[in-house]
């Protein structure tokens, strides 16, 4: 069966595994996994940037990032027909993440958030999502009761943390694990990844490309999303406004 165009599975799970992927799956079984997707959550510190602050100054964002973003969702967009939900978390009140998320119109950001769960039975109760419809994105020990529940789940290299990399593999906590750190464009990876192994990717560049019907179609709903926020308020999600 070939996927992503002309590449069937095997040439891409040996190419991302070249360039220092590791797969913690077998990739038809992540294909099958990620095909079902209709929401993704990303977390920020470490995962877009390096997680580093100080001074004052927020961790930032890259635009090789940003259209990985972008494609991934138009990707699924061709794929279930209509816009998959798209949310930032952070533990921080972080401006840089909530610029992004409005800048992409995601569908919220959710900052200041310390139980990453709550999120997943947040979404699944008010949206009717599944949790193996969940696709998330994270680097730390704060994030494993997420990746617990979700059913795509991506962890984000960082070298100097061997002996957490072991244990979140031994618990069978991730699905892919990343040859990219945060801050090195690991979020393109993640997204060209399901890119590929659901088949899209070279549509969607395609698509880009030409800027065609498809795209602008897909474009114009994604302009539609107000950017929702919401913050831990006494230990419950609240949609918070300022």
């Amino acid at each position: 069966m070939a996927v992503g165009g002309t590449q069937p599975f095997g040439k891409i799970a040996v190419a991302f595994e070249a360039i220092g992927g590791e797969f913690g799956c077998a990739p038809r079984e992540l294909a099958s996994r990620a095909g079902r997707c209709r929401a993704l959550l990303f977390d920020w510190d470490g995962v877009f940037n390096s997680g580093s602050k100080g001074n004052g100054q927020a961790s930032r964002f890259d635009e090789p990032d940003s259209m990985g973003t972008n494609m991934l969702r138009y990707g699924l967009w061709r794929m279930h027909g209509s816009l998959p939900f798209a949310a930032i978390i952070s533990g921080a009140n972080n401006e840089n993440a909530l610029e992004f998320a409005e800048r992409e119109h995601f569908s919220e950001v959710y900052l200041g958030i310390r139980d990453k769960r709550a999120i997943v039975e947040h979404l699944c109760e008010r949206d009717g999502l599944k949790p193996d419809e969940i696709a998330c994105v994270w680097d730390d020990i704060n994030d494993l009761s997420v990746a617990a529940v979700c059913g795509v789940r991506f962890q984000v290299r960082r070298d100097s943390s061997p002996l957490f990399v072991d244990y979140v593999a031994r618990n069978g906590l991730r699905d892919y694990l990343t040859a990219s750190t945060g801050g090195a464009h690991a979020v393109r990876e993640v997204c060209e990844l399901m890119l590929g192994l659901t088949g899209q990717f070279d549509a969607v560049v395609a698509s880009r490309a030409a800027s065609d019907a498809d795209y602008a179609s897909y474009f114009a709903a994604r302009q539609q999303v107000r950017t929702g926020r919401y913050a831990d308020v006494g230990g419950s999600i609240v949609s918070h406004p300022g």
